[in-house]
């Protein structure tokens, strides 16, 4: 198969009719312009250039070679512009997923801001627990809690979440709070994810684990759901700390089992393994590591 580079360098030079000029302008010496037209040449079978001592110019052949040559090239400059300029300027779409707990209205208004900011970008966005595979998928960037099982992606940490034992003080009215995790079985307790309205929640403390099996009258996939019925006084929450911070400083939640909470729960931005990270993409990702996410601890 013809090399794309002697093309390209005969091209230069039946543009230029000079292999001097032809050579500055690709940078090249002039000794190796002339060997590479050649060894098209050979390869072709014909005489491309007519060689004089006084001047250069296409043969019949060459000529015909040159006008099917030249504007192809020309093609593949442009793709090669449109790349770079890919690369440089953020724009173009973004797929985008999410787990459900970040469907809520924070997360809507991070992603808003970031729009605003960059008018060039578009998004399309995925909730769901799904973990949608980002090769087959088509996926350029997803949000995944705790241990992550693909090897093959790049992933970096955006903070990590610790979650807390809460409830309102409507709901401990008249009832006796929990002294340890076991007595969390015998309250209700609003759950994330719950199957057949039952969860197992995992609560350490320093070297001591534990993990209880809750039930409660609601469960669902939606956080914001959960919260709201946690705070309405329905039952016992676990929400992530900085989550509840403020509403138990304001007496709204009570921590319970102040001593337990879950493990560190780490929080990753994970996309395809590739060699040059589009700008639109990194762009996103430091938003991400820049938001102030409910749901997640910066890391220091």
């Amino acid at each position: 198969m013809t090399d794309l580079n002697d093309i390209a360098i005969f091209v230069k030079v039946a543009q230029f009719e000079s292999f001097s000029r032809a050579a500055h302008a690709l940078g090249m010496p002039v000794s190796t312009v002339s060997r590479r037209v050649t060894a098209l040449e050979e390869q072709l079978g014909v005489t491309l250039l007519q060689r004089t001592t006084r001047k250069l110019s296409l043969t019949a052949q060459g000529r015909a070679y040159f006008n099917q040559c030249s504007e192809p090239l020309s093609q593949l400059d442009d793709a090669e512009r449109v790349l770079v300029n890919a690369q440089r300027k953020p724009e173009g779409l973004l797929r985008i997923t999410v787990p459900v707990v970040l469907g809520q209205e924070p997360f809507y208004d991070f992603v808003s801001a970031f729009l605003k900011s960059h008018p060039l970008i578009k998004i399309d966005l995925f909730i769901t627990n799904v973990f949608l595979d980002l090769i087959a998928e088509n996926i350029d960037l997803a949000i995944r809690f705790g241990e992550l099982q693909d090897s093959s992606i790049i992933a970096q940490r955006l903070g990590k979440s610790v979650r807390y034992v809460v409830a309102t003080p409507s709901y401990l009215e008249g009832r006796r709070p929990p002294a340890n995790p076991e007595d969390l079985s015998e309250h209700d307790c609003i759950l994330l994810n719950g199957r057949n309205n039952e969860a197992e929640w995992h609560l350490v403390n320093g070297q001591k684990s534990a993990k209880i099996q809750v039930s409660g009258p609601i469960s669902s996939r939606d956080f914001q759901s959960v919260s709201a019925f946690t705070y309405k006084g329905h039952g016992i929450g676990f929400f992530p700390s900085n989550y509840c911070d403020d509403q138990i400083e304001r007496g709204e939640l009570v921590r319970l089992l102040p001593e337990w909470a879950s493990p560190e729960i780490f929080v990753h931005a994970v996309y395809q393994t590739r060699r040059f990270v589009p700008l639109k993409l990194q762009l996103f990702l430091d938003a991400l590591k820049a938001w102030k996410s409910p749901l997640w601890i910066p890391l220091r």
